[in-house]
C-alpha cells in the first residue's frame, strides 16, 4: 500500500511529466488558453496513459524482454524482441487515442472541435510515450503499479495544464510587459511552477533521522567523554591519596 502511495504522489509532484522532464509541452502550451479545453484534453491524457501503460507493461513482460517468450516453450527462451518496443508501444497508444477520438466526437462535439488537431496528436504526444518508456526503464514489478503509474502520471499532466490554463485566463487582465506577452510569460510561470512542484520531493525523500555516520560520530563522542571522565576521576583519586600520604 505504501509503495502504491509513494509512486502515486511521486509521479504527480516530483516526477511530473511537464515540470520535471518537460514532456508534452506542445499541447501543454497550445491547448491551455481555456480551462474548459484544458480539462477535456487532460481527461483524455489520463485515460490514454491509464490504459496504455499497463497494456505496454504486459507487452514488455510477456513479449519484448529477453526471455519473455519462454511461455511459448523453452526453445524461445533466448529470443529478445526489445528492438520492437517503440513500434508496439506507439501502436498501442495510437489505438487508444483513436478510441478516445471516436468517443469525444460522439458525445462532446464542442470539445472535439475546440481540441482540434491536438486530440489525434495525443498519439505522438511525447508524454504518452514517455509514460510507457519510464515504466519500462524503472522496471515496475507488477501490473497494479503500472496502472497506478499510468493514472498518476496522467493526473500530474492534467494538473499542470489545468493550472497554467487558469493562470493564463486571469493573466489576460494583468499588465504584462509587451515583450513577455504570450509564450514568454507562460514559460516563466511554467518554470516557477516547476520549482514549486519539485519542492514536494522533500515530502517523499526527507528524513528526520540523522545519517548513520553522524550517529556513529555521536556515539564515539559520548564514549570518549566517558573514558576521559574516568581518567580524570582516577587522576583525582591518585592525587588525593598522594596528598594524604604526604
Amino acid at each position: 500500500m505504501l509503495e502504491h502511495l509513494e509512486l502515486f504522489f511521486r509521479s504527480i509532484f516530483v516526477d511530473n511529466m511537464v515540470f520535471a522532464v518537460f514532456l508534452g509541452m506542445c499541447s501543454y502550451l497550445a491547448v491551455s488558453k481555456k480551462v474548459s479545453t484544458a480539462v477535456g484534453l487532460g481527461a483524455a491524457v489520463i485515460f490514454v496513459l491509464g490504459v496504455t501503460v499497463p497494456l505496454n507493461w504486459l507487452l514488455d513482460q510477456y513479449l519484448l524482454q529477453e526471455g519473455a517468450l519462454v511461455w511459448l516453450g523453452p526453445e524461445y527462451a533466448d529470443y529478445d524482441l526489445g528492438f520492437l518496443s517503440f513500434i508496439l508501444f506507439i501502436a498501442t497508444i495510437a489505438t487508444m487515442v483513436q478510441l478516445v477520438e471516436i468517443v469525444v466526437e460522439k458525445f462532446s462535439p464542442s470539445l472535439y472541435n475546440s481540441l482540434g488537431i491536438f486530440l489525434p496528436l495525443i498519439a505522438v504526444n511525447c508524454a504518452i510515450l514517455g509514460g510507457s518508456l519510464f515504466m519500462q526503464a524503472r522496471e515496475i514489478p507488477n501490473i497494479g503499479l503500472a496502472l497506478n503509474y499510468g493514472i498518476s502520471s496522467g493526473i500530474g499532466w492534467f494538473l499542470a495544464i489545468l493550472a497554467i490554463a487558469a493562470i493564463r485566463e486571469k493573466i489576460r487582465y494583468s499588465n504584462v510587459p509587451a515583450p513577455l506577452r504570450g509564450l514568454g510569460i507562460t514559460f516563466i510561470i511554467t518554470g516557477l511552477m516547476g520549482i514549486g512542484f519539485q519542492s514536494f520531493g522533500g515530502m517523499l525523500t526527507g528524513d528526520n533521522e540523522p545519517p548513520e555516520e553522524a550517529q556513529t560520530t555521536t556515539v564515539e563522542t559520548k564514549e570518549d567523554k566517558k573514558i576521559k571522565k574516568e581518567i580524570e576521576d582516577k587522576e583525582k583519586a591518585i592525587s588525593y591519596n598522594e596528598a594524604i600520604n604526604k
